[in-house]
């Protein structure tokens, strides 16, 4: 069977459609603590505290790396304290401002709840991998339910004895 020029250029088409709408997806913006002055840093931290809340999209920081947030949160608010804007300050507390900063960034950009993670791997009863993309937060609701479900059937089978 051979095809016309105008069959191919329409299976092509239909090929790259459910390219067009992958490419077509908007990621959320990458996590940013960054501020000119102290007021600036003032609505900034406030919001990346209240976004590390149950339900927001820091949720999921550990509390290892949500005391070095704060901690570092903490050490830019000093910064601002004392200089009011990165314009004034020295080159040190520019590079502490910088360091802290990204220190900060990269936690809240690791536990991002909006970042897609994209797995490939054969569906169960075959062997041809399919590309999977979820958000973080909901891979990581499911291992929290999963584990509290395990830790429920286990405290079920083996009750504490009553004193």
């Amino acid at each position: 069977m051979k095809l016309k020029p105008s069959s191919f250029l329409v299976i092509v088409t239909l090929a790259m459609a459910p390219m067009a709408c992958v490419q077509a997806k908007q990621a959320p913006p990458p996590p940013s603590v960054k501020a000119d002055t102290k007021d600036q840093f003032a609505t900034v931290a406030n919001n990346v505290r209240e976004q590390m809340g149950p339900g927001g999209r820091f949720e999921f920081v550990d509390p290892g790396e949500r005391s070095t947030v704060e901690q570092n949160l903490g050490q830019m608010q000093a910064l601002f304290d004392k200089f009011g804007s990165v314009d004034a300050m020295d080159m040190p507390s520019k590079i502490q401002l910088y360091n802290d900063q990204s220190a900060v960034n990269a936690i809240l950009t690791r536990r991002d709840g909006d970042r897609e993670v994209c797995e490939q791997a054969p569906p169960t009863g075959t062997l041809i991998p399919k590309t999977t993309c979820r958000k973080y937060s909901d891979i990581e609701r499911e291992r929290r339910d999963t584990i509290k479900m395990k830790d429920d059937m286990l405290h079920t089978m083996n009750p504490q004895p009553s004193h």
